[in-house]
């Protein structure tokens, strides 16, 4: 195949732009602003889950709490019941010590259970202790994933600018390179490989490996029209001089 010299210039500055594009796309895909995002998200999550754990810890501590409420206030009810008997006058005396000992094992009982109701209290406290730190904190890395989401927003929008610029300049450079020579060189970029390079000191650009002598002779006798490729990586080997 054979090109104008102008024409595999041209060639060659669509190689440089598609290299650039292809910086732009790594750049996109490693953003140091998506890596802060997902780490403060991984907090946020850690952070919301504990906080829901101690919430559910929480709910059982006052389902526990009104348990005993409910228990003790039986027991109080009971109390106020038999002690009426016994100011009533109208118990006889086998009645008045029943209701005595009744009386004194309920008292312990609302002390037993008062004592654990308090100490149950004193849990909960600790929990809700707990549980308002580690909502501060969600609500902390709420604030800061929502930061650090707007400056991730900021760079995506810029690579998206420059993306779509350099992407325009392409298509127009694109559309001015003979038709033949463009196809053979998307087909090369298809293949996995960098489509074409710039020949230079001996050496390709697409792989920069060194061509061998028997190579290289062939390579200068060649006519400056002659579109070659690299005996190693089959990139379209541009002999274009001082270019960039």
């Amino acid at each position: 195949m054979k090109a104008e010299v102008a024409q595999q210039r041209s060639l060659l500055e669509l190689a440089e732009l598609d290299a650039e594009l292809s910086r732009i796309a790594h750049r996109a895909r490693n953003l140091p602003e998506q890596q802060d995002r997902e780490r403060i998200q991984a907090d946020h999550t850690a952070a919301a889950d504990r906080l829901a754990a101690l919430e559910l810890a929480l709910e059982d501590l006052d389902a526990q709490a009104g348990r005993f409420e409910s228990e003790i206030d039986a027991v109080r009810q009971r109390e106020d019941r038999d002690r009426a008997l016994l100011d009533s006058g109208q118990t006889n005396a086998k009645q008045v010590v029943e209701l005595q000992h009744e009386l004194e094992t309920l008292q312990r009982r609302q002390s037993s259970l008062e004592d654990s109701l308090l100490e149950l209290l004193e849990q909960r406290e600790q929990l809700q202790t707990q549980a308002t730190a580690e909502s501060n904190g969600v609500e902390q890395l709420a604030a800061e994933l929502a930061r650090v989401q707007e400056t991730l927003d900021a760079a995506a929008a810029e690579i998206e600018t420059t993306r779509g610029q350099r992407s325009a300049t392409r298509n127009e450079l694109a559309g001015a390179i003979d038709g033949e020579l463009l196809a053979l060189y998307e087909r090369q970029r298809a293949s996995g490989g960098i489509g074409a390079g710039p020949f230079r000191g001996g050496q390709c650009g697409a792989c920069r490996i060194e061509i061998d002598r028997g190579e290289l002779s062939r390579i200068s006798a060649a006519p400056a029209e002659e579109v070659l490729r690299c005996p190693e990586c089959s990139a379209i080997l541009l002999r274009v001089k001082d270019f960039g």
